[in-house]
Parts: structure tokens; sequence; C-alpha cells
């Protein structure tokens, strides 16, 4: 086989009377009625072929050839015509004349369109995996996720960090997501779960002695999927011994500064802010705030303690809040685009938005009338609203409607035109609860997992272990968000074995599942451990944000649907008799 000279990207006009041999996909094919035009693609780029008929053999095979066939060309590269040049193209200003070609392999008419316009849906795209991969913005996709893995890992091991590979058959352990389970063929009854994270393995690494650990980590999590959620995903894993929270960020900081001037030219600006989590919750409802635009939530509780609207007056007595928005614009809103806010909050069980209109010759609005001169004034003083604004409100309890005004925020935000695309706000959520309790259950939940560190003065009260204080305990734990995406987080970890019985007894894990689950890290700590701590950031996540990508199914070479199916490979299937023998298995109808 021919060796190509150059690939599809890389001719300009001082390549000019130079013989070269091109391989790749005819992208598109004109026939000019005497000269014929072939647009040659690879991942580098498109080269504009030039066939003319007085060399006959060429331009007979030329003739043949048709979109994605594959060719074999032998030519002499000149510059083009006056006037002619491609100023979009990297390759505009050449074309190569073409004295040879050959076919290498015919393709069949396409199932989908390859160009930046295809219509095709996401299941003909996951099933032709193989063909949409071609088209160049899922190939940039990629190959920006290949630059940023080898950022990654050549800036942490310049600070010492080691990588090291972790088990992908481990223990199935309690908390977090479904795990999936790997059947053991040797030890019937007994089976491996694929890691939902490296967590309990890197803080082994820690009492092993590795003080700096990072991976490129494959982790398996069964759960419901959406936009940036995936069964299996990368994340980068990092942990680190001996080390303040404060150079832990600042590393960590410096790792996307690399990231985002390599990638995307652009110069972050560090430190990063640092926000509470209540403060969080509180202005912007969720611990995930997009800072690009400065529309924040307001409590108006206070405002319905008397009121004569009754449903908001029972919701503050009842113990839930009511939270407002102030909306620069209230000219802006049509009645139907006020009753279309439904749509956004429905999702948590409010069946529509307060709203009122604040004009120079009063209120106007749903509830106005209900209003007095003492709750109009409250709303005005908390929210700062004025006259021409438009005030949102929501009432009932406190992680519905800041779940909800978090979603109302964004909308407005985006139908406003707040939102600058191309800022990137980067911020610290730290401070978060240590536990959550569910009713439900009745039971507490680690709001991480159940390694995290609660603050050192909170410490002795996590070890008495009183059910009515457990709430207040804070944790070591932080997020790291852009743009109102999580992009990862992490927590420094408990590293004395006391302290990790009183965390599990708090979960209401008891001794004999702790053991179970967790007797190899909890006999571990009784080893002399290290105080330790990390932080695991979504690789697919930081790739859909630096491409614009919508989901990171375009950032994931092979990704599943949301109902977590390989339409390309069509698995997950069956599997045969022989196999569930081997492995003592039997299906049963659900």
């Amino acid at each position: 086989m021919k060796k190509r000279t150059h690939n599809c990207g890389e001719l300009r006009k001082d390549h000019a009377d130079k013989k070269v041999i091109l391989m790749g996909w005819v992208n598109t094919f004109r026939n000019h009625g005497g000269l014929i035009f072939i647009n040659l693609r690879d991942r580098y780029g498109v080269t504009q072929l030039v066939f003319d008929p007085s060399v006959k053999n060429a331009y007979d095979v030329a003739e043949g050839a048709r979109n994605e066939y594959v060719v074999s060309i032998n030519g002499t590269v000149r510059r083009r015509p006056d006037g002619l040049a491609n100023p979009k193209m990297p390759t505009g200003d050449i074309e190569v004349l073409c004295d040879e070609i050959e076919i290498l392999s015919k393709a069949n008419p396409l199932p989908i369109q390859l160009d930046e316009h295809t219509e095709a849906g996401l299941p003909l795209r996951l099933k032709y995996r193989y063909l949409d991969l071609r088209r160049p913005a899922m190939q940039k996709n990629l190959i920006v996720r290949h630059k940023v893995s080898q950022l990654v890992r050549n800036y942490l091991s310049s600070l010492d960090y080691l990588e090291i590979e972790t088990p992908i058959l481990m223990k199935t352990t309690p908390e977090g997501a479904r795990d999936y389970l790997v059947p053991s063929r040797l030890e019937h009854g007994k089976f491996y779960a694929l890691p939902q994270s490296p967590q309990t393995m890197k803080q082994i690494l820690m009492i092993s002695g590795f003080d700096r650990y990072f991976q490129l980590s494959r982790c398996f999590r069964d759960e419901d999927m959406r936009a940036d959620r995936q069964p299996e995903f990368t994340q980068i894993d990092v942990e680190t011994s001996f080390t303040p929270v404060e150079d832990l960020f600042k590393d960590m900081e410096d790792m996307f500064s690399l990231i985002w001037e390599k990638i995307l030219g652009i110069k972050l600006k560090t430190p990063f802010p640092v926000m509470n989590y209540n403060d969080a919750i509180e202005n912007y409802g969720c611990d995930k705030p997009d800072l690009r635009f400065d529309l924040q939530l307001r409590t108006v509780s206070d405002a319905f303690k008397n009121s004569e609207f009754k449903i908001f007056k029972e919701v503050v007595l009842s113990g839930g809040i009511v939270k407002a928005i102030a909306v620069k614009g209230a000219d802006k809103f049509s009645r139907k685009d006020l009753d279309n806010l439904t749509d956004v909050v429905k999702p948590f069980g409010f069946p529509g938005v307060v709203w009122c209109k604040i004009q120079p010759d009063g209120w106007q609005g749903s509830i106005s009338k209900m209003l007095g001169d003492v709750e109009k004034n409250s709303i005005i003083k908390t929210t700062k609203a004025e006259v021409g604004d438009l005030v949102l409100m929501l009432g009932g309890k406190p992680d519905l409607v800041n779940g909800a005004m978090a979603e109302l925020r964004l909308h407005v935000g985006e139908k406003l035109g707040l939102i600058n695309k191309g800022e990137y706000k980067f911020t610290w959520v730290v401070d978060f609860p240590l536990l959550m309790h569910s009713d439900e259950d009745n039971r507490f939940f680690a709001m991480h997992h159940p390694f995290t560190s609660p603050v050192e003065e909170d410490v002795e009260t996590l070890l008495k272990g009183k059910k009515e204080d457990l709430v207040k305990i804070k944790a070591q734990a932080y997020d790291l968000v852009c743009n109102g995406t999580e992009l990862g987080g992490g927590s420094q970890r408990i590293h004395r074995d006391d302290v990790q019985k009183a965390m599990f007894k708090a979960l209401s894990i008891g001794d004999q599942e702790a053991k179970e689950k967790f007797g190899f890290l909890l006999e571990a700590l009784t080893y002399g451990t290290p105080p330790h701590g990390g932080i695991a950031f979504g690789l697919d996540r930081i790739i859909m944000i630096l491409t614009g990508a919508a989901s990171i199914r375009d950032v994931i070479a092979f990704p599943k649907t949301q109902k977590a199916v390989d339409l390309m490979l069509d698995a997950p299937s069956p599997a045969g008799k022989e196999q569930l023998k081997e492995l003592g298995l039997s299906i049963f109808k659900a």
C-alpha cells in the first residue's frame, strides 16, 4: 500500500508544485462538464482535488467516485486561480491536480447526512455511530477530549501526582446509585460490582503512602439517564495527603486555567470565588448557581404572615417559605409568556407562578388585589423591586420552592438574554451539610458520601451521635461549579477509625454491615492514616462546556441512550444458556 505524504488539512501555498499522495473520504463530488472537483476529507481537514479530462485514466476513475468513497490520489499541488481561493478553508489557497486515483473502498448510500446540518435524530445517530463520528463537529469534540486528557496528565504529573489504576471489578457497597453487578463464574452466588468511583481505593492509596494520586477513571452508575449523565463515564480523580484545602483549590484552579487557555485561548481569573452552601441555596435556589447574570432570589415569607392571601399565609404558618424574584422589564412578558411559566415549575408540583407587574398606576397581576400596602412594601424592600419590574413568587416546602425558583431564574435569564454564552464563571461551593434526614425513610443519608469528614469543630458532635444535633453538622466538602454546571466535587476524608464508625452509625449502617462492606477500610484506618482529601471532576461535562455541546453524548465516542442501551452494538443482549449455566444463574421474568 502506498504511504500518504500529507494529510488533507496540511497543504498551503508554499507546497505549490510539490508532488503529493493524499488519502481520505470523498466529502463532495462536482462534475462541471469538463473538470471534476472532489473535496477529499480526513480528520485533519479538507483538500480540493481537480481532475482534467486530459488525464484520461484518472478522470475516468474519478467519474465513478461518490460521497464517502475512500480514495488514494497522486497529484501536484497548485495555487488556485485568482479570485477562486476559498478563505473558509485552511487549504483554500491551493488545490491538487490529480494524475492518478485509486478507489480503495466504496460506500452505500448513507442513512444519515454527515454535515453540520444533519437532521438525523439521536437514535439514528447512535445506531450509525461510526458514520456520525465522521462529522467534523464530532471529531473536533473528541480531539478536544484528547487534548484535555493530555493536559491534565502532564500538569498533575508535574506536581508529583502519580497516575495509578484502581480495579474495575470491585465490592458492592451501600449508598449512592445502584451498582452494576458482575457474577463470578468461580464462586456461584457471589458478585463483583463495577465501581461508582474509586473512592475507597484512592483512600487506601493514601494509607499506603502514595501521597499524591490521580487517575482518569472509568465509573459506572445504574441510574436514570439525562443530558449530562451516562451509565459509564470518566472522571479526573485526585487525592492527596498532608495538603491543606487551600492548596488543593489552588492546584485545581491552575489546572482549569491551563485547560481554558490552551483549548479556548481564555485566561481565567484566579482564585475562584468561594460561596457558602446556605448562601447558594438562599440566593440561587441550588448548589450549582449560574453566576453569569446577577438575578437573585429573595425570601419574602415575612410579608405573608398576616396576609389576606391565604395560600401563602398557610404556607408560612406551616413552616414553608415564599420566595420571589424581581425581574427588570415587565413589559417584555406577555400574558402568554407568564402562563408558560407554569411549564417551568410544574415538575416540582406547582400549578403555576404567582406574578405581579409593578406599574406606575399600581400593581397588576394574579394576586395584586389581595395584597395590601404592608405586603407590597415588604416585597419591594426585600427584592429591591422598582416600577416597571415583574415580581415572580412561589410558596411551599423549602426544597421544592428553591428547586423551582432556580429553574425559573434560569428560564428568565435565557428569555431576557442575560446570559453571556462566551463567559465562564467559576465558583467553589463549600460548607455543605454532612447529613440529610429523610422523613420518609426516617434515617440520615450522606450529603456527599460516607467517607466525608465533618469540620473539625463538629467532630465531637458526630461522635456523640445525638439525632437532633446531627443535622447541624457541616462537612469539609466542596464542589466546583461553572456556568450552572457542577464540574466536580470532593471533600477532606475521615482518617480516624472512631469517626468513621460514628459516621456509619449516623447512617444506620450497623457494625456487621460496615464490616462486610468496608471491613478492609476500617481495618486500614487503624494502621496509621494521614489526613487526606481529594476531588473528582466529570471529564465528560468539562468537554461539553469547552465544546458547547448540548449533551455529554456528543463528547463520548460510544454513548448510550436514556435507557442505557447501545444501539450500535445492540447491547445489553441476552446471554446464552451455557453462559448462564457456567455462572450458576437463571433468568426469571420480573
